[in-house]
């Protein structure tokens, strides 16, 4: 595994598209064939082109319903995809969850700039109150969805389960959530363009556009994870987002910092033959769905 951390280093520190070609250069090798004849593609959950998700580990029948496990790319809120048949990314933690035994979901979401706040909250309910009608009919319970974000991702489900738009029933909906890399206190950080392009520039609604304040006082089990090499800014929202539910609760909610990687490479590794990150994962998720 150290070559696989001395590669990891060497992609160097900076979120930039070099890094992003280097995980996907190093991990594409490493993750199994993805068995499709367990995977139903492209099911409509909403009216927009965008509002589509796959599902992995159907063919298994019978028994009692198994659980749920969402992932929500990253993308920086205006680009990304759940990617498609062929493609390893990110059918590698649709077919990674099938393999625990879960019904493994991945699906996208509206994008900005042509969608603001609130189109990621909208599409979080839609994915999870289609699951909760649906996901019984291919194998799945629908008491037992985690919702799993990465990035963008992350703050999508944050906002689900912190807004005020969404918190009751994300409470009343989910086995737990887990957030990786996420943005989660507007008011406290740093805006870049792609922040902007979802939030907005008026910095009289980033308070209320936080999920923070809903996410230290959730009844929903949540996992935060921080990788070691994430950019100053995620290091800070995760700071951030764990001191204010420490405040409110007196205690940490479940949280792992992932040595060595960077921002992308956890996503990447997900079920590979080199996955550090989803045997933590997978501890969270069986623990929040056992019973």
């Amino acid at each position: 595994m150290s070559e696989i951390h001395d590669k990891i280093r060497a992609m160097g520190l900076a979120f930039t598209p070099d890094q992003i070609a280097a995980s996907l250069a190093l991990f594409t090798p490493l993750l199994p064939p993805n068995d499709e004849a367990g995977v139903i593609r492209d099911v409509f959950y909403g009216t927009d082109p965008r509002h589509r998700l796959d599902l992995f580990g159907t063919k298994e029948k019978g028994g009692a319903g198994r659980p749920v496990v969402v992932f929500i790319h990253g993308g920086g809120f205006v680009m990304g995809d759940k990617g498609n048949a062929g493609q390893p990314f990110y059918s590698n933690v649709g077919a990674w969850a099938a393999r625990q035994g879960w019904i493994g979901c991945t699906a996208t979401y509206r994008l900005a700039p042509d969608n603001p706040w609130p189109a990621g909250v909208e599409d979080m309910s839609a994915i999870v109150a289609w699951l909760r009608a649906n996901v019984a009919d291919h194998g799945g319970d629908p008491d037992k969805i985690v919702l799993m974000g990465q990035s963008a991702g992350a703050a999508h489900v944050g906002a689900y389960v912190g807004s005020a738009l969404s918190a009751e029933t994300a409470a009343a909906s989910l086995a737990g959530a887990v957030m990786m890399s996420g943005v989660y206190d507007l008011v406290n950080a740093t805006h870049s363009t792609y922040e902007t392009a979802y939030y907005g520039s008026d910095s009289s609604r980033f308070a209320e556009r936080s999920s923070i304040e809903g996410l230290a006082r959730t009844t929903v089990p949540c996992l935060y994870t921080l990788a070691e090499n994430d950019p100053e800014p995620f290091q800070r929202q995760a700071a951030l987002v764990i001191a204010r539910r420490v405040a409110e609760q007196g205690k940490w909610p479940d949280f792992a910092r992932l040595e060595t990687q960077n921002h992308i490479t956890p996503v990447h590794q997900i079920g590979g033959s080199a996955d550090e990150v989803g045997p933590i994962l997978a501890h969270f998720i069986a623990k929040v769905t056992a019973g």
